[in-house]
């Protein structure tokens, strides 16, 4: 007989996974009985708030969705902080959870691990939550997961299993693939959109997260246009050197003032977030007059005013435009000179000590070219989240925007490093976020992934103390001590070295990377 449990796998199989990220307890030990024999690899973090974050950089770096599986009850809470960090950013995440026996359910019984209404609490967090009943419902509950990811503005999903379920008969169970595809744009959409654009002078692209994958087609929007092209911080990566890039922060003044003097802008995949638009909370920015919108999301096209709404696929969309603009369109003059401009004031806008940070993760990305770059909530990537330009498209992410949840990058690297394996993948963290995921180094060892973690170790939180300070109260709480980073490293058999400064920065990148192992570099800062 093939149990409920076991048909789980052969369907996740079919549906193409090959990694799932969890911890096991015995209220999914039978979610486990078919795994040792399947294709799919287990890979176990040290909390199941690693195993949200490793899916969550799983699916980012790779493009396909990631998978946790945890029990019931503290469990799937202690998932809850990496779902809403998926939610925020649109990352496609499948929670594969444990529950009690049916029987018992809301009935406050006291049970291990009971809550009183656990799906109750998944749907304010989950695109949609589904429970297994029967052996039939799991098909096309999958089905309804994998369509959502590929089809609409992907998040969390989650699906529960009771206990007394898991082990229910699925003979003859077979995978209900999906096909779904995201909406084709418009013709009426596209023509508009088509007409505003042939009429402008001065036209500028902004680029969100939801354009990482349209690096091809915007760069040919771009030069048929002769559009500067804003990259918010997901979207760093995307024509990377270009001399149409704008690689800075909508929160800057000069970027704000190179939109405000476009007559059109085309908005592909932002959603127009305070942490991407308003970072400083000055209230300064004003959403453009013109606009033209490409989203997969139509919720997220009528959360604004708009011109003209397209809904598709970044890629897709801006394709569609570029069929419909038709050859022989002429380029607006001075694009180049605009972008330009807008580089060297944005960048002249940092203060001297934000420089610094860039220049830091600039030293990263040049040591070890096409590396994926993961960031936790440090000084460096809110620097460099402000200006800095990376050379892969998708190639860079972290937690300091939307959701900003602290400890995400050491879990979510390692997650990276198994979704694209030939690429070298550095962890960016800090010393306070360190410590809310430190053990996941030891994950980071038994699954081999050769993640470079480089700690930036200034002794506390140090931006939270600067906002104290700017407003008159007195720093209390932001001066955790740290620990010896290199001698836990070394306690779970992981080499490290601590440098003083990023002087030699480069050469000790380089050393691990010809290590091929995990690897921890601290920087100590003042």
């Amino acid at each position: 007989m093939t149990t409920i449990g076991e048909a789980l796998i052969t369907l996740l199989e079919a549906h193409g996974v090959d990694t799932v990220f969890g911890i096991p307890g015995v209220h999914t030990v039978e979610l486990y009985r078919g795994l040792a024999r399947s294709k799919i690899r287990h890979v176990t973090p040290r909390h199941e708030q690693g195993a949200g974050f490793m899916a969550d950089g799983y699916a980012r770096a790779g493009g396909r969705p990631g998978v946790a599986f945890v029990i019931t009850g503290p469990g799937l809470t202690n998932t809850i902080t990496a779902m809403g960090q998926a939610r925020a950013d649109s990352v496609p995440m499948l929670v594969i959870s444990g529950v009690n026996a049916t029987d018992t359910l809301g009935k406050g019984l006291g049970f291990l691990h009971e809550l009183p209404d656990q799906r109750g609490m998944m749907e304010k967090v989950a695109l949609f939550s589904e429970r297994i009943i029967e052996a039939g419902q799991l098909p096309g509950a999958l089905a309804r997961a994998f369509a959502l990811f590929s089809s609409a503005r992907p998040g969390p999903v989650h699906i529960e299993i009771p206990t007394d379920v898991m082990v229910k008969p699925a003979d003859g169970i077979v995978a209900a693939l999906s096909n779904a595809a995201p909406p084709a744009p418009d013709a009426a959409a596209i023509a508009e959109a088509a007409k505003l654009i042939k009429a402008a002078g001065r036209p500028l692209i902004l680029s969100g997260g939801g354009a990482r994958k349209a690096d091809a087609a915007l760069q040919r929007l771009a030069e048929t246009l002769g559009a500067a092209v804003v990259e918010t911080a997901n979207a760093r990566g995307l024509l990377h050197g270009h001399p149409l890039c704008v690689p800075a922060s909508p929160s800057l003044k000069a970027v704000r003032a190179l939109m405000a003097d476009a007559d059109l802008v085309i908005a592909a995949g932002t959603e127009f977030g305070p942490t991407d638009y308003d970072g400083y909370g000055d209230g300064g920015f004003v959403l453009p007059k013109n606009l033209i919108r490409i989203d997969i999301g139509a919720d997220q096209i009528a959360r604004r005013p708009v011109t003209v709404g397209i809904q598709a696929d970044c890629a897709e969309g801006i394709e569609a435009l570029l069929l419909a603009i038709g050859p022989g369109h002429p380029a607006a003059k001075g694009g180049e000179v605009r972008a330009a401009a807008a580089r060297e004031a944005a960048r002249a806008e940092l203060k001297p000590e934000y420089l610094a940070q860039v220049r830091a993760v600039e030293m990263i990305r040049d040591a070890l070219p096409g590396a994926i770059l993961v960031g936790d909530s440090t000084q460096p990537i809110y620097a460099a989240n402000l200006y800095y330009d990376h050379d892969r498209p998708g190639g860079w992410f972290n937690a300091a925007t939307g959701f900003g949840a602290l400890g995400y990058g050491p879990p979510a690297a390692i997650g990276a490093a198994l979704a694209v394996p030939e690429a070298p993948v550095v962890c960016l963290t800090g010393d306070g976020g360190f410590q809310f995921t430190l053990p996941e180094i030891g994950a980071a060892l038994d699954a081999e992934t050769p993640v470079i973690f480089v700690v930036w170790n200034n002794r506390g939180y140090r931006e939270i103390e600067t906002s104290m300070l700017d407003v008159g109260v007195e720093p209390v709480g932001v001066s955790p001590a740290p620990p010896d980073f290199c001698k836990l490293a070394e306690a779970y058999g992981i080499e490290a070295e601590r440098l003083t400064g990023v002087g030699g920065l480069v050469e000790a990148l380089k050393r691990a990377r010809a290590a091929a192992k995990p690897r921890v570099i601290e920087i100590t800062v003042d």
